[in-house]
């Protein structure tokens, strides 16, 4: 199931374990999955990002939720070597496309495009680029199969 997530209509979440077992957590505005699905690269804002970013820092670990608003599917992703990487050329032109087709899902539940836009809203010199090698995947999709382990070839 998993090779299907990714996609630009999911939220994207990124948590990290912050000092005293705390989490932090930062929205993700696009993602990269490498070719073989087995590496993600996460594009978030630094600013807002910034306890996630010394988290990852200091621990190497994360997780990240995909949820697609429409449907609810939901997939978690874990990683424990997880780096901050640098950007690619192309890496400006994913978070557009992401904020625009993530508008486009939750237009019918009514959230405008200028809401998305500004909630999603990255500065050029803001963005990060967090990458991890999946370590597990679980479904989240509320019901009864959620928090169901994924195998590596789902």
């Amino acid at each position: 199931m998993y090779r299907q997530f990714g996609g630009d209509s999911s939220t994207i979440s990124c948590l990290a374990q912050g000092p005293g077992a705390l989490p932090n957590i930062a929205r993700a505005t696009g993602c990269r999955v490498s070719s073989d699905r087995r590496v993600v690269t996460l594009l978030l804002a630094a600013t807002p990002g910034a306890a996630v970013l010394d988290d990852v820092r200091r621990t190497a670990t994360v997780a990240v939720v995909f949820t697609q608003p429409s449907t609810h599917r939901t997939l978690q992703l874990k990683g424990t070597d997880a780096r901050i990487v640098l950007l690619e050329p192309r890496d400006h032109e994913l978070v557009q496309r992401y904020v625009r087709v993530f508008a486009a899902d939750v237009a019918p539940f009514g959230f405008s495009e200028a809401y998305m836009r500004a909630l999603l809203a990255c500065p050029p010199d803001e963005l990060v680029a967090v990458q991890f090698t999946i370590a597990a995947a679980f479904l989240q999709t509320p019901g009864p199969r959620a928090g169901e382990a994924l195998p590596a070839n789902a």
